[in-house]
Formats: structure tokens, sequence, C-alpha cells
């Protein structure tokens, strides 16, 4: 029987495979992680949406207003899309480049977003949240509704789903951009999130309140 062109010629730079022998268990585990974080961010006392909603807003786009983190959408769910593409680029760097192997979509996508809900969790306990609240401009933070961490996972799949298909050298430019967007319309960004939350710098703080 003779090879098909496809055989002969396999797709190159095709960093990950959509098996369709993952089945439906990669997406039951991500549901089931979902409900995982929902249940786990309720019991620790975060509330469903917006308890200042009134009437009901799907989004709100002033990054330093009440709302923010109460909605499903607000101006940091784009910093969640850039998860996604941080967490694309480490699964790649793990699974293809250290461990020379090939994992499908629907696995990689679970990852991800176990990885998001366990932030979720992480980011909205009692330590955290001081942590921001005394390290950032989020003065008024006091943790994310569970209609805002659920946006959170959503962003953070969509951003894998954007970063997979782009491919590195383009998401990269990307993530770039979108960085840029955030620091001149809202004095914040995921870096500079992730940098005032682990090593504050005064400068920053004092800028983003609006005093330099």
């Amino acid at each position: 029987m003779s090879e098909t062109a496809a055989e002969k010629n396999p797709p190159q730079n095709r960093l990950f495979t959509f098996d369709s022998g993952a089945g439906s268990l990669p997406w039951l585990l991500a549901l089931a992680t979902i409900l995982l974080m929902i249940l786990t961010l309720r019991t620790e006392g975060r509330i469903w949406w917006c308890k200042w909603d009134t009437p009901l807003h799907f989004w709100t786009f002033d990054a330093w207003s009440k709302h923010t983190s109460q909605h499903f959408i607000d101006p940091y769910f784009f910093t969640h899309i850039l998860h996604g593409f941080l967490f694309l680029w480490f699964l790649d760097l793990f699974f293809h480049k250290l461990l020379g192997k090939k994992i499908s979509f629907a696995w990689l996508l679970f990852f991800a977003v176990l990885a998001e809900s366990f932030w979720e969790v992480v980011e909205n306990s009692p330590t955290v949240i001081e942590r921001y609240r005394e390290n950032t401009a989020s003065l008024d933070y006091f943790g994310d509704s569970i209609a805002n961490s659920v946006g959170d996972i959503a962003a953070c799949a969509s951003g894998f789903i954007i970063a997979y298909g782009l491919r590195f050298w383009r998401s990269l430019a990307l993530f770039v951009v979108v960085e840029i967007f955030l620091i001149l319309t809202i004095r914040d960004s995921l870096l500079i999130n992730i940098l005032m939350l682990i090593h504050p710098i005064d400068a920053i703080k004092v800028w983003q309140t609006g005093g330099g």
C-alpha cells in the first residue's frame, strides 16, 4: 500500500497535536476543575457577583472602581488572556523542548485551566489579597467575585487558543502589544502586576495612583 503525501511529508512546526485519542477525559477534568474552584471560592466566602451592580452589568471598563474584579469582564480580563500565552509557552518548553514529547491540545488546555484555577484560589486567599492592598495600587481590592474568577478562566483559555494559533513569535508580538496597551490605558499590565506582587517598587505605585 502506497503512502499518502501527508504520510511522506508530515506537517512541520506543529508543536502540539489535536489527537482525537484524548477523548472526552481532559474536557471533563477541565470542567470538574472549574467547578471545584467555584466550590472552593464560595466556601472561602467569595460572593457570586458584584454587590454594587444595580442593574446587572456583564462588564466594567473602569480599572480603578469598586466594580473591578467583581464583574465577568473587567480591564484585567486582558491580563488573564496573557496568562494563557504564558501557560502555552511553558507547556511547550516543558513537553516539547525538555521532554521531546507531543501532547494533545485537549490535555494542554486542561493543564492551563488547572493552573489558572489554582491561581484564582491562591489570588483570593487572605494573604495574597492583603499583599495586593499593601504593595500595589489596588487599595480597594478585597478579592474577586466568583463570576470574575470564571471570567478569568475563560480569558486564560481564550488566550491559550489564540497563542496556539499564532505560534510563538506572533503571539509574543501580540503579548507586547497588549502589555503596552494596558500600560497606556490603565497604568498596569500583567508584568507590572507580577513585579509589584513579588518585589514592589514605590515609584511605580506612585505613578499608578496618579502621583507621578
